[in-house]
């Protein structure tokens, strides 16, 4: 007699893979910016686990994963940049400049994606979960510790950090 019970633990295990995990210490203390980049979590996590999916799964879940990544990836960039203008940030052409490589390498590992090139997804997925903390951790972490020595000196309310 076959057991299905053990193919859909797998199944279940594969659907709730996470190659990431939010933790506290990548918030940058702007609410709203805190929630996007969970979100970005939320979405690196759904592609690693489309990169895992069957075989003849794989393309289909693989590029919906990947058009929901750009979507949102150029929805927070562009909040971010905004943000950034109205508390003038003093490094935002800089930042700004790394955001436009990121989307420029996602865009063009999806192209590439597409036209059937060689691509390993799952490597694309860890290239990406690296990058995308690293700038949190680093960077995005910088203009934090901006916002919080503007609204200490008074220079900045939190009524700004609307987005």
């Amino acid at each position: 007699m076959f057991d299905m019970t053990n193919n859909d633990q797998q199944e279940k295990k594969q659907e709730t893979a996470e190659i990431v995990v939010w933790d506290e210490k990548y918030a940058t203390g702007i609410e709203v910016i805190d929630v996007q980049h969970k979100k970005l979590v939320e979405l690196t996590n759904q592609l690693y686990v489309a990169c895992i999916a069957k075989p003849d799964m794989l393309q289909t879940v693989f590029k919906e994963a990947m058009h929901k990544m750009v979507e949102y990836v150029h929805f927070h960039f562009d909040d971010e940049i905004k943000l950034l203008k109205t508390i003038n940030y003093p490094q935002l052409n800089e930042h700004k400049k790394m955001h436009d490589i990121l989307i420029k390498d996602i865009l063009e590992a999806a192209k590439e994606y597409n036209e059937g090139k060689h691509f390993v997804p799952n490597h694309f997925v860890r290239t990406l979960k690296d990058w995308i903390f690293s700038h949190i951790a680093i960077h995005d972490k910088t203009y934090g510790f901006y916002v919080k020595e503007q609204i200490h000196n008074g220079s900045l309310s939190a009524q700004a950090l609307k987005v």
